[in-house]
């Protein structure tokens, strides 16, 4: 008699059998007692050598992080190490450069450790319409909606990108900016996250009727870095915007850098909008106004849905979570010019924050 008897027998899944005779805290005592009345009647006896090597070598879950200065992903990987663990399973972390092949790496970490399942923290939609077909075991991707792929064993939680960008824009117009520029990454890779948010741009300036051109956009990658020279271009090429829109925190927080070094005052002389809702976010100086996702949300549904596929085989789901306008201090209202005002009277000080 094996593991997969007892599982049979007793009407739980491999996994819970084996969480109870490991005697898993999470396995309620009566579910324990049912399992335990199943091996006594067959008088079963769990073989040691193949209990280590199962632990060992398929208990695992790999877990792909995809950029390394991605901060959103910090909190969603400590909660879903902490989930994976409290399963009965073992969190196997791989992170990878921002242009890396995730769906590559998971091929190799398939043949290498064999894991249960794939947990993919970020990832580029083309990536894996190229090469996903090929990897066997349950996956879900995690801050990028898949459910345009169709492949069978491959889930999906997300925020909506394109109605949470085009509420950060309304956010900036609604404070009076109409002349707005945006920082993103390359928004032409109709695979690409920064494709969508600036879809939802582009929706708002239409709405609008805002006049937005080519120089206003500076493409950069998700770092601090990058994000300070492509405000260091947006300035040269558009030194009249009154705002800017940047596709994640760490790239508004960058730009920020970048102004204050050149002297000029958030928000006084530039509203600054950021998008993810990192903890750095809320103690920067300025606190910085952004899209928040929930990475609570991404984390809890992300995992529930991948061991449902791995244990009870279900089909794949694609969840959307919800996300939060966040209100900071690092954008303000524009007073309406009169003929004779100077530059130095477009701000309303009384409107920051509010």
């Amino acid at each position: 008699m094996t593991i997969k008897d007892i599982a049979r027998e007793s009407g739980f899944a491999v996994s819970t059998v084996s969480r109870a005779l490991n005697n898993h805290p999470d396995v309620s005592e009566e579910t324990k007692r049912k399992i335990q009345e199943v091996v006594a009647a067959h008088s079963f006896v769990p073989n040691q050598n193949a209990r280590q090597l199962k632990r060992t070598a398929t208990n695992s879950i790999a877990v792909l992080v995809k950029g390394i200065s991605n901060m959103l992903f910090a909190p969603i990987l400590e909660q879903t190490q902490v989930l994976i663990e409290k399963a009965g399973y073992t969190a196997q972390v791989c992170y990878l450069d921002e242009d890396d092949n995730e769906v590559r790496q998971a091929h190799q970490l398939i043949r290498e450790s064999k894991p249960l399942g794939l947990l993919f923290l970020g990832g580029n939609l083309l990536n894996f319409q190229q090469a996903f077909a090929q990897i066997p075991i349950p996956a879900v991707l995690v801050a990028a909606s898949a459910a345009g792929l169709n492949f069978p064993n491959l889930s999906s939680v997300s925020t909506d990108d394109t109605a949470a960008s085009a509420r950060a824009i309304q956010h900036l117009v609604e404070k009076g900016h109409r002349n707005i520029g945006v920082i993103g990454g390359n928004r032409h890779d109709t695979s690409s996250i920064s494709y969508l948010r600036y879809l939802g741009c582009q929706k708002t300036f239409e709405q609008y009727r805002i006049e937005f051109h080519e120089e206003q956009y500076q493409k950069a990658r998700f770092s601090y870095e990058s994000g300070y020279h492509a405000m260091k271009r947006l300035l040269q090429s558009s030194p009249k915007v009154t705002a800017v829109f940047a596709m994640s925190d760490v790239m508004a927080i960058g730009a920020c850098r970048l102004l204050l070094d050149q002297g000029i005052q958030i928000p006084r002389d530039i509203s600054v909008m950021g998008f993810d809702g990192i903890e750095l976010a809320e103690y920067y100086n300025p606190k910085l106004s952004t899209i928040a996702q929930s990475k609570s949300q991404m984390a809890e549904q992300g995992v529930s849905i991948l061991l449902d596929c791995i244990e009870k085989q279900a089909p794949a789901v694609h969840q959307v979570v919800d996300f939060q306008m966040r209100e900071g201090e690092s954008v303000c209202r524009l007073r309406p010019q009169p003929a004779f005002a100077s530059e130095s009277t477009q701000y309303d000080s009384g409107g920051i924050g509010r």
